[in-house]
């Protein structure tokens, strides 16, 4: 009756995921948690264990991979990265939402093994935002600029597949983030989430 919801958030580097995130857990701490992947690189100065990585040996990772308690996991320049499964279901059940942000390929396989997750794609309200902000930036070179939109346009061709869109333009992530929190609330009254409503209606007039 009171299982948290699965909340997988997607979107292109530029689209503000971070930043509507940080609004919409802000003050509602009890009812969210962040989960943390996992990766098997070695830790930088900057890192701390359990909050920018669970930091584990290849060996252990591989032993989640075998025991199938990796919701998903890709390996990229010869270190895994992944999301473990326990960690996940433990706050879920805690009653708990658990914010997954992941990119789309991910996101996919943790769908299969999670149905009812509800699957959200952050994005600026047009291309050309995105790129603006991308080169607003003044860190990157032109060459990453044009990967990282040629990798946006692959993701948002995957749009089909999420359950919604939140358009978060400039200045805007306080609304963004309000209008996932209002889907997450609809989400909860959902008839399939509801059902146990059916079976108990009546059952103290049985009793009587």
């Amino acid at each position: 009756m009171n299982k948290g919801l699965l909340v997988i958030i997607s979107g292109p580097a530029g689209s503000g995921k971070g930043t509507v995130i940080a609004e919409l857990t802000k003050g509602r701490e009890n009812e969210f948690r962040y989960s943390v992947s996992a990766t098997t690189r070695k830790p930088r100065p900057t890192d701390v264990d359990g909050v920018t990585y669970r930091f584990m040996t290849r060996e252990q990772f591989e032993v989640l991979i075998a025991d199938g308690e990796m919701l998903e996991y890709a390996e990229y320049v010869d270190n895994y990265y992944g999301t473990p499964a326990r960690p996940v279901y433990e706050a879920l059940n805690d009653g708990k939402n658990v914010i997954l942000e992941i990119e789309t390929i991910g996101a996919l396989k943790v769908k299969q093994k999670v149905p009812d997750a509800v699957m959200i794609m952050i994005l600026p309200p047009d291309g050309k935002t995105l790129e603006a902000r991308l080169r607003g930036r003044g860190t990157e070179s032109d060459e990453v600029i044009i990967k990282r939109m040629r990798t946006a346009i692959g993701e948002v061709a995957k749009l089909d597949k999420y359950d919604y869109i939140v358009i978060n333009d400039d200045g805007c992530a306080a609304k963004a983030a309000e209008d996932i929190y209002s889907i997450l609330r609809a989400e909860k009254l959902k008839t399939g989430r509801n059902l146990h409503i059916r079976d108990d209606y009546f059952a103290s007039e049985k009793k009587n």
